[in-house]
């Protein structure tokens, strides 16, 4: 398997309460061609501080395979669609991958 470096692609990392919001967030990001892929991980439990209190709850994670180019427009709409008040957005940068996956990120969220 060849590989190339991932310059031009990025992972975008988010929880969402439940499966039909990481549904519709996804659907809506690859529709738009904000994302090639989205992986909708459940098994999530985070345990955080929010408004002054320790919270405790089960939440899917949500991996967004994308480009840099579309980050500003991707992130307007997961603002847009996403219930909480705060969304975690995290931009991961791979730094290599399958030479044909990374193509095939880039035919599919063009820039």
């Amino acid at each position: 398997m060849k590989l190339s470096v991932t310059d031009d692609i990025t992972i975008v990392m988010t929880t969402v309460p439940d499966e039909a919001t990481g549904e519709k967030l996804a659907r809506a990001l690859v529709e738009a061609e904000l994302a090639a892929c989205v992986n909708i991980v459940p098994g999530v439990r985070s345990i955080y501080r929010w408004q002054g209190a320790i919270s405790d709850d089960r939440e899917l994670i949500c991996l967004i395979k994308s480009r840099p180019a579309a980050l500003p427009a991707l992130a307007a709409r997961l603002r847009e669609l996403h219930p909480y008040e705060v969304p975690e957005l995290l931009v991961l940068p791979p730094t290599m991958g399958s030479a044909a996956y990374v193509d095939w990120i880039k035919a599919n969220v063009p820039t």
